[in-house]
């Protein structure tokens, strides 16, 4: 179990992981290129000359279709005002539409789209290029058997490009409804069902021809120009889809909005810097080098959600977290680009990247748990302080807290950054970073002096030697009493201590409502450590 669930374990309902969104490019790849255009055509459709009346003749033709098909199925066909989002703007026609399956309603909407164009060509005929143009596109607003909601939007130009967009929870509404298990369903996301674990089965049982197959008879539907008898030529003129832009959430759903308040106010104050490159590599996957190119940052915004939303960046993909409809907390990784994840864009690859997005979110989770696991102290700070004794006898000095050195180690350690290589590393992985750390350089700290401050770590079992090889990986105890190490020397003893010793006489006379909430917090455990030390009868030296 991931290391954040289990330690909320008790203030979660249930949990479950799935696709979101899911934008699909749908194109008759084939026809991508001029060449082949020219050939099908000539041999398809007997062409004689390919000239721009005859594209604007084909255009005309689809919108012609498009309004004989409203007018047959008495479709609203509409321009939506600019500015609105869509989903919400065709909400009352789904509305008045009920439970029938079909097409709902159609938008037009003039935006870029890749089309065919004609040059006339200096030796008298005709030169083909696909280019992008400004042109009017219809949007098919959907219920579809087994998807749901969904839209259709398609090109009303040769060669009639589309884009399809999905969500998987509608997807897994149907599929519940169809087993007759109970749930209870937002917008997109489910707050309650009576089989959580069926509702797991279900998600990752989504295969590629789960989309193909509706999809593909959509576009069957909607795009009448392909359509012929000829089972050859149909297999040449077919739809491929491709991954645009991909959604997959895992959501927590808690049992209280109290337990999710603290738990996401708390997230905000600890995970500011969970953006930085080295904690990127981790949760992506990838090694983040000189040679990287791209968005690499983090920020804190409040979107439409009516809720803080902390999202980080990757080149073209980004993890972010939020809390939604009243219970939920979603950490959800988006990419435009499933290259940047190492899966290709098609959606025969959809497994594929099922596990690689999902191992995202997981990681995203992981690194944001910090060490709650208990406060009584049944030794083990002691142990760590007192020198390790080895079977052979060789006495290795233990862990300090206020070492520099074992410190710099930590630093380097839980870096990140060598996780990226199946967690494992050698000595001279740490040196150059260890050094940054004590503020020095490789030649003041030196590789010996590195090797002697690692085997503390490795007497206490917190770093593993990998057999047969000259590697170590960090233990999952080392990786937590690393953290909370850093985390007491940096984020507990530095700021009181400064407070102490050095405290700026502006602060004494900012008002509470300017102070931050970490800084009410460290004035709070300052003030509590001056009640600590009066109960026990401790007075501070004069």
């Amino acid at each position: 179990m991931n290391p954040f669930v289990e330690h909320h374990r008790h203030s979660i309902r249930f949990q479950y992981s799935c696709f979101d969104r899911m934008l699909l490019n749908a194109v008759v790849q084939t026809m991508q290129q001029p060449p082949m255009i020219v050939g099908f055509l000539d041999k398809c459709r007997q062409v004689p000359s390919i000239t721009k009346a005859y594209f604007r003749e084909v255009s005309e033709d689809y919108h012609r279709f498009v309004g004989r098909l409203a007018a047959t199925q008495r479709i609203p066909i509409m321009e939506p005002p600019k500015g609105v989002r869509r989903e919400n703007w065709v909400e009352p026609f789904y509305q008045r539409f009920g439970a029938r399956f079909g097409i709902v309603v159609i938008l037009k909407s003039r935006e870029n789209a890749r089309v065919a164009v004609s040059y006339p060509s200096a030796s008298g005929g005709n030169r083909i290029a696909v280019s992008t143009r400004f042109v009017w596109q219809y949007y098919f607003y959907l219920r579809d058997q087994e998807w749901g909601r969904m839209f259709v939007r398609i090109c009303p130009y040769f060669p009639f490009n589309a884009r399809v967009c999905v969500n998987q929870h509608e997807w897994l509404a149907r599929q519940l409804h169809a087993e007759g298990i109970f749930f209870r369903k937002a917008a997109n996301a489910f707050l309650h069902c009576a089989d959580p674990e069926r509702l797991q089965q279900l998600a990752d049982g989504l295969t590629p021809a789960d989309l193909e197959i509706p999809i593909q008879r959509w576009l069957r539907e909607l795009v009448p120009f392909y359509a012929s008898s000829d089972p050859n030529r149909i297999s040449d003129c077919v739809y491929r889809l491709f991954c645009s832009q991909v959604e997959y959430c895992t959501n927590l759903i808690f049992k209280e909005r109290a337990a999710l308040d603290r738990v996401a106010e708390r997230l905000l104050d600890l995970n500011r810097s969970i953006g930085r490159p080295d904690k990127l590599s981790t949760i992506f996957g990838y090694r983040i080098t000189k040679a990287y190119r791209g968005g690499l940052k983090t920020q804190i915004a409040d979107h439409h959600l009516g809720n803080p939303v902390i999202r980080s960046e990757y080149k073209d993909s980004s993890v972010k977290q939020y809390v939604r409809d009243h219970r939920l907390l979603r950490n959800e990784t988006t990419s435009y680009n499933t290259r940047d994840l190492g899966v290709g864009k098609s959606i025969r690859n959809l497994p594929q990247l099922r596990r690689v997005m999902s191992g995202i979110n997981d990681r995203y989770l992981a690194v944001q748990q910090d060490v709650l696991e208990t406060y009584i102290d049944r030794g083990q700070l002691a142990r760590l302080r007192q020198p390790t004794i080895s079977p052979s006898g060789r006495r290795t000095p233990g862990l300090k807290l206020d070492d520099p050195r074992l410190l710099a180690v930590m630093q380097a350690l839980t870096c990140f950054v060598h996780l990226a290589r199946g967690g494992r590393f050698r000595t001279r992985d740490l040196h150059q970073r260890a050094a940054e750390a004590l503020g020095k350089t490789t030649d003041t700290y030196r590789l010996g002096q590195l090797r002697y401050d690692l085997a503390k770590l490795r007497a206490k079992g917190l770093v593993l030697k990998v057999p047969k090889t000259q590697t170590y990986r960090l233990s999952p105890q080392g990786m937590r009493i690393c953290v909370l190490f850093l985390k007491l020397f940096h984020r507990v003893y530095a700021p009181l201590s400064a407070a102490v010793l050095k405290p700026l006489a502006h602060d004494a006379v900012l008002p509470d409502d300017r102070r931050c909430e970490l800084d009410h917090l460290y004035a709070a455990v300052d003030r509590a450590l001056d009640l600590l030390l009066d109960h026990l009868g401790v007075s501070a030296a004069a």
